[in-house]
């Protein structure tokens, strides 16, 4: 795998901040866009762009063609069964909103249970909530150990007849920590309970297989792997969204309105209410095969090789604090060094282009569980403190962080 080539087709790679280089080191909150993802989106609305499924002019088919093909190269990029259990939404956060919305409303009564972990998203806690104030549901949570591995014995505890789906994230976006979440499913099913996995931070760096799985539904964005902002992903097995009601009401997702009975469209056009983004899926679908063309084993290995070099060389320097540290992770790494507040040292760094996540991440309950309030954080990708996506980083931009936060320390002291 050729990084240089690959860091070429990100223009933004190739700029400078504060005099110096940027190391795009913020991944994990979305990805830098490769030159025929944005160049896409540009062709289409230039020559293609007309609304999609309602008209017969050849450029509302064209579109139409190019929205459908989109959902095709999904399916297949999940091994999804149909392109039926395809539905597109704003993002990952839409597509469990929907889901707790629509599955709430049909399956969930009050006293009813999910499962959740304890290292999820707020995205992935607060529509729960919002379930929970208004039907009275019980929220049940995963716990894990200090290495940020959830304990699946006690997972298996928390079933009850009372418990209606499970929810839980693949990998961390904090703790980079890779759920066994094809083992969990199993035992989820084994209770005759549905799971939905959260996948915005699995898609882009390891292979997603929703029938190898076994999920029964499963989310990502758009911008987490290449993509535009504003497009993801609610896969969902025909069986579940058949019998599931619309998320919202509108054009589209209808097939016909009178004053006195409305009936809804098949699936997937069901749950897509309203014009969709026909410009950002194509998008989407043109980031699925530029991540393709590069292959996800060989994006697997190289985080892999940068993720351990990293996590030897930061343990070298004093203070230092990695949270988790799971057997199986992905490449993502959160650390503290000493007592130095996290903005203080992400600005620092900042200082000498390089960008760094700080903050609770969104995952407040899981720092309550690590015992702090903020943590820095870096993520690779192909091209790339989280430190998160090493696909586009080399081993040299490495090296500058690592060679930047002991200097960037030193100033503590110092002043």
């Amino acid at each position: 795998m050729d990084i240089q080539k690959i860091r070429e087709d990100f223009p933004i790679l190739s700029r400078t901040v504060y005099g110096k280089p940027l190391v795009y080191f913020d991944n994990g909150a979305t990805t830098q866009k490769p030159r025929l993802v944005v160049d896409a989106l540009v062709d289409e609305y230039y020559s293609v762009n007309a609304n999609v499924h309602r008209g017969v002019h050849y450029l509302s088919q064209q579109a139409t063609e190019l929205h459908e093909a989109s959902r095709e190269t999904v399916r297949q990029f999940i091994n999804a069964g149909s392109t039926n259990e395809v539905v597109f939404t704003r993002g990952t956060t839409e597509s469990i909103n929907l889901l707790v919305s629509s599955f709430g409303d049909e399956f969930m009564q009050e006293g009813d249970e999910v499962i959740l972990s304890v290292m999820e998203h707020h995205s992935n806690i607060v529509p729960w909530q919002l379930l929970a104030a208004r039907k009275g549901i019980a929220i049940k949570v995963i716990p894990m150990n200090d290495k940020g591995e959830l304990l699946l014995d006690e997972y298996e505890k928390l079933f009850t007849e009372r418990t209606k789906i499970v929810s839980v994230v693949q990998v961390s976006n904090v703790l980079g920590t890779v759920n066994p979440v094809k083992e969990m499913i199993a035992t989820a099913h084994a209770h005759g309970v549905p799971f939905l996995v959260d996948a915005a931070q699995s898609i882009p760096h390891m292979k997603v297989d929703v029938q190898d799985l076994d999920a029964d539904f499963l989310v990502f964005s758009a911008h987490k792997v290449y993509g535009p902002t504003g497009v993801g992903v609610l896969y969902g097995k025909e069986e579940w969204l058949d019998r599931m009601p619309p998320y919202q009401g509108g054009g589209e997702m209808i097939q016909h309105v009178s004053f006195e009975k409305t009936t809804f469209n098949e699936l997937p056009f069901k749950f897509e209410a309203g014009t969709p983004d026909y410009i950002g899926t194509t998008g989407l679908a043109k980031a699925l095969d530029y991540v393709n063309g590069i292959g996800l084993d060989p994006i697997a290995a190289h985080e892999h090789e940068l993720t351990t070099y990293a996590l030897k060389r930061l343990k070298e320097i004093p203070n230092m604090r990695i949270f988790g540290e799971a057997a199986d992770r992905g490449a993502v790494i959160s650390f503290l060094v000493g007592d130095i507040h996290h903005f203080d040292l992400g600005t620092l760094l900042d200082r000498l282009g390089i960008a760094v996540r700080t903050g609770h991440h969104c995952a407040q309950p899981l720092m309550q569980r690590l015992g702090t309030c903020i943590i820095c954080h870096v993520q690779y990708t192909i091209g790339s403190g989280r430190i998160s996506g090493w696909d586009r980083t080399r081993q040299p931009d490495v090296l500058k962080i690592l060679i930047a936060i002991p200097a960037r320390i030193a100033i503590f002291f110092i002043l």
